[in-house]
């Protein structure tokens, strides 16, 4: 075994405005995974996380509630921590970006980037809600698209068309906060100066500090020439004041990495350690981040250049991962599959998930699919059918033909060589994060193992006269090869490993395998693993669904309530083919009349090109029927016509409605009647 590692871990950390979610839980898994690994080894590894405590949006979400921002976050944390804690994520030191560790890193590390001259400082123009004398980052604006005219859009793209634009450019823009028009005013801001750090960067990017897509994709960025980075926000906001600068605030994607040293040094302050053994700029200790993909930028770009320039270590590898899905697709509300941490414990064995993760995690940035059903399969046939089933098999032989004594002796040795021989390759692949290669290794030699004894037939020669010490010989090395498996699972498993190590009277670690147990009494064998019910995973689905209707129904707290969570659920997901049988046709409204009777309907008269359509809509809330005509808007053409009470509707037009009202649907003002929208 190599000489022993001194070794800081990361995970990103999370934002303190909302659960975690599964997405959320592959990367802690992954982290954990490669930290148990390190620490069966021998290493001295500490896992450092903490909540991502900083923002605007956190200061609002406070405010809707109706509580202080501190408030808000210690809640957060406590839910954070306890669905770490119930994952077996075996984090050191969980703290906060909020605290004073943080503040004073944050305020060092900046002073020495402006003593180096890599900070500027100059006037920047952005929008400002006059209520609530608040700068208005681009989501918190919302107007009517300059593209499509899709109104309720945000201030930076369109939904509906996909276009791309700046606040400026929005039709009737407003402020999501208050509802008030936004004006533009002048503010001084501060200014990393990343470009002078180009040079650098591609040197260290392409060191092996990260992996070679994600070098790649940094080498295009680094090409096209690197921006200086706006590191400073506007009172009123929630984070650290900036030195000498009354009124501006650190960015909190600032202080956010730079709360990995302040959660560092809060346990070493705890525990006696010394901080700059680790983070001197000379340290020979290793430094990993475990990050996705989508967080790429902040962590090897703005990041390594703030360490180099206040004169700190850079890290020693960037680990990136990719997003999940669920079922070949994006988490999704409405089918149930945006599915909380907190949901899936309620309703499952949180080891199902670390092993199937396990199984699928490599060293590449590729997204994760969790397929539900392949999930069950997969668990139920390696966990329960593979691993388990070994000592099941055998333990009772040794409890009532020794006394659950383990025999002198290896019955098979070539067999226990193989199996434990594949130690140094399972521990590439751990030390690669190659964890599916390692899984399907270990899977292997499970197979080896169940084989072996089946082929033995212990069951059958227990039954024969003299054929005892066979069996005992037989099913020892049976309990050995278990054992050997469950030390190369522990870092996927600790929970059932340590149910395991009970049973074994036994602790493992990665030397275990090295010795096999002779003449060692093991304890009464216990279940160590359940198998998946279709039934437990059908109703985390449903339950997931519901909590999704349940936010989707909560009435607004205040203006600016969860917009995701108030947006009606998107429909199962159709296909192009699908999409491209409906025929939508720009329609002029030539008549609009009251539906006698009818609430909710007004009735419409549609040219559609010569062609003149009947069509009743539910619009009449919104709109008087002299203010429609004249006016164009989109209809399904090909829709079967449908018998009403108050006569046939011949198609359909097109809205989009919210609490606030309902909007027809307008083409552009230069299209005409009849012709076909793609």
């Amino acid at each position: 075994m190599s000489s022993k590692r001194q070794i800081l871990v990361t995970n990103a950390l999370p934002y303190a405005n909302a659960a975690l979610h599964l997405g959320h839980v592959l990367e802690y898994t992954q982290t954990d995974v490669w930290v148990r690994f390190q620490r069966m080894r021998g290493h001295e590894c500490y896992y450092l996380s903490a909540d991502d405590a900083h923002g605007t949006a956190i200061m609002l979400k406070a405010d809707e509630k109706g509580i202080s921002a501190e408030q808000h976050i210690a809640d957060m944390r406590a839910i954070h921590e306890a669905d770490f804690k119930d994952f077996l994520i075996s984090v050191d030191n969980y703290h906060t970006t909020h605290s004073e560790e943080n503040r004073e890193f944050s305020e060092l590390i900046y002073n020495r980037l402006n003593a180096n001259g890599h900070i500027a400082k100059r006037d920047i123009t952005q929008a400002f809600d006059p209520e609530k004398n608040l700068f208005l980052a681009d989501r918190y604006i919302k107007g009517t698209c300059p593209k499509c005219k899709t109104e309720d859009q945000y201030g930076d793209n369109c939904e509906a068309c996909g276009a791309t634009y700046s606040p400026t450019d929005l039709i009737n823009p407003v402020s999501a906060i208050s509802g008030a028009t936004p004006i533009e005013k002048e503010s001084t801001h501060y200014f990393f100066k990343l470009p002078e750090f180009t040079q650098f960067l591609k040197d260290w990017t392409r060191s092996g500090a990260v992996q070679p897509e994600v070098a790649n994709k940094l080498g295009e960025w680094l090409d096209s020439g690197l921006q200086e980075w706006d590191i400073s926000r506007d009172a009123p906001y929630f984070g650290f004041e900036i030195p000498d600068a009354p009124g501006k605030y650190f960015y909190v994607w600032l202080d956010a990495p730079i709360g990995y040293m302040a959660s560092f040094k809060n346990l070493c302050d705890r525990e006696g350690m010394d901080f700059d053994h680790y983070w001197n700029k000379d340290s020979k200790t290793e430094l990993y981040h475990f990050i996705g993909k989508d967080i790429v930028n902040f962590h090897a770009l703005f990041w390594p250049a703030m360490l180099s320039s206040a004169e700190y270590r850079t890290p020693t590898k960037i680990c990136v991962h990719g997003f999940v899905t669920v079922n070949g697709k994006k988490m999704s509300k409405s089918r149930g599959t945006f599915i909380n941490a907190r949901c899936y414990l309620d309703h499952l064995n949180p080891e199902y998930l670390r092993y199937y993760y396990a199984s699928k995690l490599s060293g590449s940035v590729e997204d994760i699919d969790l397929n539900l059903e392949d999930f069950q399969q997969k668990v139920n046939s390696d966990l329960v059918g593979k691993v388990v089933n070994i000592a099941s098999r055998c333990a009772k032989f040794i409890a009532n033909g020794n006394d659950g004594v383990l025999s002198a002796n290896i019955e098979n040795p070539e067999l226990w060589a193989q199996v434990s021989g594949a130690a140094d390759s399972i521990a590439e692949h751990y030390e690669n994060r190659d964890f599916s290669k390692a899984i399907r290794e270990i899977m292997a030699q499970a197979d080896a193992a169940n084989e072996y004894i089946a082929g033995k037939e212990p069951w059958k020669l227990n039954k024969q006269d003299g054929k005892q010490q066979e069996v005992q010989d037989i099913c020892s090395l049976g309990i050995n090869l278990f054992r050997v498996i469950l030390t190369y699972l522990k870092p996927v498993l600790p929970a059932m490993t340590a149910a395991g190590e009970e049973f074994l009277n036994d602790s493992l670690n990665w030397d275990s395998v090295q010795q096999p147990l002779t003449d060692h009494k093991i304890e009464k064998f216990k279940p160590l693993m359940q198998r998946i019910e279709k039934d437990k995973v059908d109703a985390m689905v449903e339950a997931s669904k519901e909590e999704a209707a349940q936010a989707a129904a909560k009435p607004l707290e205040g203006p600016l309530a969860d917009e995701t969570l108030n947006r009606e659920p998107i429909a199962e997901e159709i296909t192009f083919d699908d999409f491209i049988k409906v025929d939508l046709r720009v329609a002029l409204i030539v008549k609009a009349n009251h539906v006698e009777g009818a609430e909710k309907l007004l009735q419409l008269i549609l040219d559609i090109g010569g062609e003149t359509r009947n069509v009743f809509s539910g619009i009449k809330s919104s709109y008087k029927p002299e203010d429609l005509e004249g006016r164009l808007t989109v209809m399904v053409a090909n829709l079967a016509p449908r018998k009403m009470r108050f006569g046939i509707s011949e198609g359909m037009v097109l809205a989009a409605g919210d609490k606030k009202g309902i909007y027809l649907l307008e083409p552009h003002s230069g299209a005409q009647p009849g012709q076909r929208v793609t």
